[in-house]
């Protein structure tokens, strides 16, 4: 009898154990959907404060440029309204991103040195 507890202890203390790490690995399983990558994004920009000093987040449009199976790529622009100001013809880029699908990792377009960065909190933007 105490063998068949100590084995049944055993198996529950494993299973709880083991139990986070499948419900993680799980989570990766299902790639992320357009939604998912832009609210990422948004919750990101937003945390990390990225655009505080420079507009407004309620002035910033987000745009999808380009999905694949890896990743979604967002384009970021100046909304020119009388709110935000600015010429209403024009809708200037701010910045681009992407965000994989099965990682979750974002990347961050660096125009001055032509290629895809990871990204990094920044506030001086």
């Amino acid at each position: 009898m105490k063998i068949e507890f100590c084995l049944i202890t055993a198996a529950v203390i494993a299973a709880i154990l083991i139990s986070p790490i499948i419900t993680q690995a799980g989570s990766r399983s299902h790639p992320l959907s357009e939604d998912a990558a832009l609210d990422l994004l948004q919750r990101t920009l937003k945390r990390d404060r990225v655009y505080e000093k420079r507009i407004s987040l309620d002035c910033i449009a987000y745009g999808t440029e380009e999905t694949t199976n890896a990743y979604f790529e967002f384009v970021l622009r100046e909304i020119h309204n009388t709110k935000c100001a600015g010429d209403p013809e024009t809708s200037p880029a701010i910045d681009r991103y992407r965000v994989y699908r099965r990682s979750s990792k974002i990347q961050q377009w660096e125009a001055a040195e032509d290629k895809w960065q990871p990204y990094k909190a920044r506030q001086t933007k």
